[in-house]
């Protein structure tokens, strides 16, 4: 069996994975920590930014 990873920070993922939807996919992080900074990277890079016209 393939072993499940963190898409955030690699790390190998447990009963306790977090699931986020970014850009329309559901991925799986460790923690709340991590999740909170894919949803960061994914506002910074999206097209989505405040004061733009």
């Amino acid at each position: 069996m393939t072993e499940k990873t963190c898409a955030a920070c690699d790390c190998e993922l447990d009963a306790n994975a977090i699931q986020v939807k970014i850009g329309g996919k559901t991925v799986e992080v460790c923690c709340e920590e991590c999740a909170q900074s894919l949803r960061e990277a994914h506002a910074a890079t999206s097209g989505d930014k405040p004061g733009r016209a």
